[in-house]
C-alpha cells in the first residue's frame, strides 16, 4: 500500500495530499494509447501524461508512472490503492460510484458502433439483431449495451481482453469484425490509419473521460486535481494541451488515406535518402521534411503549378533564387532548397515561442510567408487573443481574405485558409510517417495492430480531433479539403 503506516495509535492520519508531498513521490498507473500515455521522440507523452506531469510540478513532487497491458490491469490496481491516480481513457460506470473519486480531464468521448465499409451499414440498435459486436474488456461500452438488452433480447457482443481499440480496429478493417463498438475518441484518433473502417451510430450521449482515484483514498488529492484542471482550464492552458495532441484536423478521408499509403509504398522509397541526408545536414526530423514535400507536391519531381511554383518542395523561383537554388525541378536540389528554406523561416519565428508551435508557425509561414502570418498574429493580438499560440493565430489568418480585415494589415491579402489546412494536414502525414518508422526502427517496439492493404502495404495507428476542432473544421470551406493530385 503507498498509505504511510501510522507509528501512534493517538497521532492524526495524514491526508492523501500531505502523504504525497513527504514522500515526494505521485504514483500513476496507465497504459499505452495515443491518446492517454505513449513513448514519443523526445520520451514519454501523451494528453493525460502531459497532465500528470504538469499536475506533479504543480504539488511539487516527481511523478512516477507504471505501465499496465490494458484497462483491466489500470483498474486492478487503483482498486487496490497501489497508485495514487488511474489513467485509462475512461468515462463513468455504473460500478465507479463508492469505487473511485473521479476527476474529469477535458476531454469527452462516446460509444460508437463501427462497420467494415464493404457490409451493408445498420442503421440503428435494431439492425444489430443477430450480429456479433466486437469490443474491449473493461471498455465505457458494456454496461451501454446491457442497458439496450433489456428491449433488444437479440443483442450480443463478445468481449476482447487482450485487444485494444486500435486492434479492435484493425480487425474490422480486415473485414474479420463486421461489427463493433469503440469510444468516439479512439476512433478518430486512429480512423485515418483504417480507411475501410465507417461509423455507423452513436450509443448514448458524450461523456467526460476521467482520471481515477481510489475509493479508499480521502479527496484531498481528487479535490486538488479537479482545482488544477480547471485552473488549466481557466487559464486557456488545457486548451493548448488539446492543441498539441488533438489539434490538427483530420483532413485525410477515405480516398487521401489510401493514396498516401500507396504513395509511401511506391514513391517514398526513392527519395527517402535524400529526405534523411539534408534534413540531417540542416537538423530536421527528416519525416517532417518528407511530409512537407509529401503536401507540397505529394513527391513527385516534376510538379508544377500553374501559378509557376515547381519541383519536390514546390519552391517558387524568387525563393529559389534566394537559397542559391539553380534547378527547381532537381530533385536533390528541390530538397535541399525545401530544407534550407524551412529552416531559414523556422529562425524567423520568435523564440520565445515554444515547441511544437514554432514549428507550425514556420510551416505556415513556409505555404503563405512570414509577413502574412505576423499580420495574423497581430490581428490575434488585437483581439485579446495570445500571438504566440498556433491554436489562437489560426483562427484569424481565414481573415485575411476578407477586405475589412485585410485592409488594417500591413501586408493584405492572403488566401488565409490555406496555411492553415497546409499546417494540419503536415501534421497527419508526419504522424504516420513517424509512427510507422518508429515502429520499424525500434528493436524494442511496444505491440501494435497490424494490418495488410494496398499490395501487403503494412499500417499502424496513431493520434487526432477534439470538440473544438470539429468546430473549427465546420467552418472551413469544403472545398479547401484535401484532394489528391492525378496520379
Amino acid at each position: 500500500m503507498l498509505a504511510i503506516a501510522l507509528t501512534n495509535a493517538g497521532c492524526t492520519r495524514p491526508s492523501t495530499l500531505q502523504e504525497i508531498r513527504s514522500e515526494g513521490v505521485l504514483h500513476v498507473i496507465t497504459r499505452n494509447a495515443p491518446s492517454v500515455y505513449y513513448e514519443g521522440r523526445d520520451g514519454p507523452t501523451g494528453y493525460d501524461y502531459e497532465l500528470a506531469r504538469l499536475f506533479a510540478e504543480d504539488l511539487g513532487v516527481k511523478l512516477k508512472v507504471r505501465i499496465a497491458d490494458d484497462n483491466t490491469e489500470v483498474l486492478s490496481v487503483v482498486d487496490q490503492d497501489y497508485a495514487h491516480i488511474g489513467l485509462a481513457g475512461l468515462s463513468a460506470r455504473p460500478d465507479f460510484p463508492g469505487r473511485y473519486h473521479t476527476v474529469s480531464n477535458g476531454i469527452e468521448a462516446e460509444s460508437v458502433v463501427v462497420y467494415n465499409r464493404d457490409t451493408e451499414r445498420p442503421e440503428s440498435v435494431d439492425d444489430l439483431q443477430g450480429h456479433t459486436l466486437h469490443l474491449v474488456a473493461d471498455s465505457n461500452h458494456q454496461h451501454q449495451l446491457e442497458q439496450l438488452q433489456s428491449e433488444n433480447e437479440g443483442l450480443q457482443w463478445k468481449v476482447h481482453s487482450g485487444l485494444d481499440a486500435a486492434g479492435i480496429l484493425a480487425r474490422v478493417e480486415s473485414g474479420e469484425y463486421p461489427l463493433a463498438i469503440v469510444s468516439s475518441n479512439e476512433l478518430e484518433l486512429n480512423h485515418v490509419f483504417f480507411p475501410m473502417v465507417k461509423k455507423a451510430f452513436s450509443i448514448g450521449n458524450p461523456e467526460d473521460l476521467l482520471w481515477l482515484f481510489p475509493g479508499e483514498q480521502d479527496q484531498t488529492l481528487a479535490r486538488a486535481a479537479e482545482d488544477f484542471i480547471a485552473e488549466l482550464r481557466e487559464s486557456g492552458a488545457l486548451a493548448q494541451i488539446s492543441e498539441r495532441f488533438y489539434g490538427h484536423l483530420d483532413r485525410l478521408n477515405y480516398v487521401g488515406a489510401r493514396t498516401f499509403v500507396h504513395h509511401v509504398e511506391n514513391r517514398l522509397p526513392k527519395y527517402e535518402d535524400l529526405f534523411k541526408d539534408y534534413a540531417a545536414s540542416y537538423d530536421l526530423d527528416w519525416r517532417l521534411l518528407a511530409a512537407i514535400g509529401y503536401q507540397e507536391s505529394h513527391w513527385r519531381p516534376n510538379a508544377v503549378s500553374p501559378t509557376g511554383v515547381r519541383g519536390l518542395m514546390m519552391l517558387t523561383r524568387t525563393t529559389a533564387k534566394h537559397i542559391g537554388i539553380k534547378n527547381r525541378l532537381d530533385v536533390k536540389q528541390s530538397i535541399q532548397g525545401g530544407a534550407k528554406y524551412f529552416t531559414m523561416v523556422h529562425r524567423k519565428v520568435p523564440e520565445r515561442i515554444p515547441e511544437p508551435d514554432r514549428t507550425w508557425f514556420a510551416l505556415a509561414s513556409y505555404n503563405v510567408g512570414w509577413g502574412h502570418v505576423e499580420d495574423a498574429r497581430r490581428l490575434t493580438e488585437g483581439a485579446g487573443k495570445d500571438p504566440d499560440r498556433w491554436m489562437d493565430v489560426k483562427e484569424f489568418l481565414p481573415l485575411l481574405t476578407q477586405k475589412e480585415w485585410y485592409s488594417k494589415t500591413r501586408f493584405g491579402y492572403a488566401r488565409g485558409h490555406e496555411p492553415v489546412i497546409y499546417v494540419q494536414n503536415i501534421r497527419r502525414y508526419y504522424d504516420v510517417l513517424a509512427w510507422m518508422t518508429d515502429s520499424t526502427e525500434t528493436a524494442e517496439a511496444p505491440q501494435k495492430p497490424w494490418f495488410k492493404d494496398l499490395e501487403g502495404m503494412e499500417k499502424i495507428i496513431r493520434p487526432i480531433v477534439t470538440a473544438p476542432e470539429r468546430e473549427a473544421r465546420a467552418s472551413l470551406p469544403s472545398e479547401l479539403g484535401m484532394v489528391p493530385p492525378t496520379l
